[in-house]
């Protein structure tokens, strides 16, 4: 693995992050609207308000944990009362604003107005958000989205549109403000553009050696849950591709001596990601891809991108409610992870089995039967915890990771 250098669009990444969480504090200050929302949430809808920003308290969390104060916040929150068996981004977040913005490397939140989640992501999350509707005497909108065992239903796109136009009513209501569609709909062109954008940098992994690690798309994947519906984002995402096809034709890769081409199923482990990369490229192996970021703006059960131009912005928002992988049956997470395998010549893939994302990890033992049975795969199985660091044994996993290396050595002979 080459040594670590930031390149030019990791340089712009960070001050886009680092702005972007600066900007916020100082509109709220200022008396814009302010809405928490859960990952999925279709944030352009905000953007149809003249004064209404929106924070999410989940990539917040990561980027706690990244910055290494996840598990001084964890325990904030457990000193609290609560149970170190919930999610660790929800016990960063309130270890973080039930104490003023404690520790974290962009000072906190600003305090909601409203806060707004959805049931079919992360169950969790309801609960979360709840917590504070008690605490904080916040209205809390949730969105009822079905579950996904195949394409969405004209049906289910209908009742979930309805359900924006409620909430669209809400933020009328509670801020005070008119909605202009107009304003949400350029937005929704700009996360439609990024999207695209996004699908070439991620295409980079079919090269070989390849040009980027799923390390690289957790990190870049920050802004399209904090900025959705800029122009910046895709313009970000422009520059990001650019940049990634222009290194790859120079030569330009991180792993260049490329042996074992991984494919990682779960969550980022925010605490451990150029730890981990480092470890994993002195043996020449790179984790090239990802289900976690793969997904994003797919169709369900595909790598292949979701037609949405033919859709009205609410439509297609609402056709993006399925796009992670949580909300898919098994059939539908297998179908996608072999697409992936075959496009990426997969060698081998590491289930992370995450404590903190039940849904997550709930199908994976299944799941990794199927590849390693049907598809013929090798594969490892370890346990990780997306921003407690307290429940990882980096050597544990690395034993099971270097005896993968050796399965796949042995399937080749």
């Amino acid at each position: 693995m080459a040594q670590f250098v930031k390149t030019d669009s990791g340089k712009r990444l960070t001050r886009l992050i680092t702005n972007g969480y600066m900007d916020n504090i100082v509109k709220a200050q200022q008396g814009a609207f302010v809405v928490w929302i859960a990952i999925i949430v279709p944030a352009e809808i905000f953007a149809g308000f003249d004064n209404v920003l929106y924070c999410v308290p989940e990539s917040h969390s990561a980027l706690c944990a990244g910055k290494g104060v996840g598990v001084s916040l964890c325990e904030k929150a457990e000193n609290l009362g609560y149970s170190m068996d919930l999610c660790s981004y929800a016990r960063i977040d309130m270890g973080c604003h039930f104490n003023q913005g404690a520790d974290s490397p962009a000072g906190g939140l600003p305090k909601p107005d409203l806060l707004v989640s959805n049931n079919n992501n992360c169950t969790l999350l309801a609960k979360w958000f709840d917590v504070y509707h008690r605490e904080w005497d916040i209205p809390h909108f949730i969105l009822d989205i079905p579950f996904c065992y195949e394409s969405q239903k004209q049906r289910d796109m209908e009742y979930i549109v309805s359900q924006f136009q409620d909430l669209i009513q809400t933020v009328e209501k509670l801020s005070g403000q008119k909605f202009n569609p107009e304003k949400m709909a350029q937005a929704w062109e700009n996360s439609v553009e990024a999207n695209k954008h996004w699908r070439r940098f991620l295409a980079a992994a079919k090269n070989k050696p390849s040009g980027i690690t799923a390390f690289d798309s957790f990190v870049q994947m920050a802004p399209t849950l904090t900025m959705r519906g800029t122009p910046e984002l895709a313009e970000h995402y422009r520059f990001l591709a650019d940049e990634t096809e222009a290194r790859v034709e120079q030569g330009i890769v991180p792993a260049p001596n490329e042996k074992y081409r991984l494919l990682w199923d779960n969550i980022a482990p925010w605490h451990q990601l150029r730890k981990m990369s480092s470890r994993l490229g002195a043996l020449d192996a790179n984790i090239i891809s990802a289900s976690y970021t793969y997904c994003l703006g797919s169709r369900e059960g595909s790598l292949d991108l979701l037609d949405l131009e033919s859709l009205s912005p609410l439509e297609g928002m609402a056709r993006l409610q399925n796009f992670s992988i949580c909300p898919h049956g098994l059939q539908l997470r297998g179908r996608a992870m072999k697409q992936a395998i075959e496009e990426m010549d997969i060698d081998g893939v590491v289930f992370a089995s995450n404590r903190s994302c039940k849904v997550y990890s709930l199908m994976q033992m299944d799941q990794q039967r199927y590849v390693q049975e049907e598809l013929g795969v090798p594969t490892v199985m370890i346990d990780v915890d997306h921003a407690d660091e307290r429940k990882y044994s980096e050597e544990t996993a690395f034993v099971r990771m270097e005896a993968l290396l050796e399965s796949i050595d042995e399937a080749r002979r």
